[in-house]
């Protein structure tokens, strides 16, 4: 199965977003864009890409183990930018070093539980808002975001979640997610999916 490691943004910070990507998509040319849905909204700790079922029981452990030792922190949805001509994201402000530090506990994790993770980037905290198939110029929709501040929220939990490749031939088909399992920062115990 095809997973990822995030930290998944509060309802009131997805609102609060959610009024600033809409007036984006009010610019022209933003129907050439492929717009993420607003229940997808992440920041990436670690993409494992596809993981063997035979894994999981080692990877949640060690996810597990990764959650207990870090503090919950504070985070805030803060500007944007691209990627080339690409994708478009928001970017995050806070506490980055303990997100940094979160995102390579998990990348580590997993590793150690045997996931054959194939690149390793220096961690730059975004939530993709959108993304173009040809080369565009995202320059106008990135200013449009340069002076969003969302209000601080606590990030208390971290999930895994299960990408579904969209299906194909269907037009604006988009990737599915399922969280498979969650865990509190700095908690005790496992949690289950949700």
């Amino acid at each position: 199965m095809r997973l990822f490691a995030a930290v998944l943004p509060p309802a009131g910070a997805v609102a609060e977003l959610g009024a600033a990507v809409d007036r984006l998509r009010a610019l022209p040319g933003s129907d050439t864009l492929r717009w993420t849905g607003r229940e997808d909204w992440h920041y990436t700790l670690a993409f494992l890409g596809e993981v063997e079922e035979r894994l999981l029981p080692e990877l949640t452990a060690r996810l597990a183990r990764a959650a207990r030792r870090t503090d919950p922190f504070a985070l805030r949805i803060h500007g944007g930018g691209h990627f080339g001509g690409h994708t478009l994201w928001a970017g995050a402000a806070g506490a980055l070093p303990e997100l940094r530090l979160l995102a390579e506990r998990t990348d580590a994790a997993a590793r150690r539980a045997g996931v054959s993770l194939t690149e390793h980037r220096r961690y730059h905290a975004h939530l993709t808002i959108a993304r173009s198939r040809t080369e565009t110029d995202l320059g106008p929709y990135a200013d449009g975001l340069s002076d969003f501040e969302g209000a601080p929220w606590p990030v208390s939990r971290f999930a895994l979640v299960r990408s579904a490749r969209p299906e194909p031939g269907v037009p604006g088909a988009r990737p599915r997610y399922a969280t498979v399992a969650g865990w509190h920062l700095g908690h005790r115990g496992p949690e289950g999916p949700g």
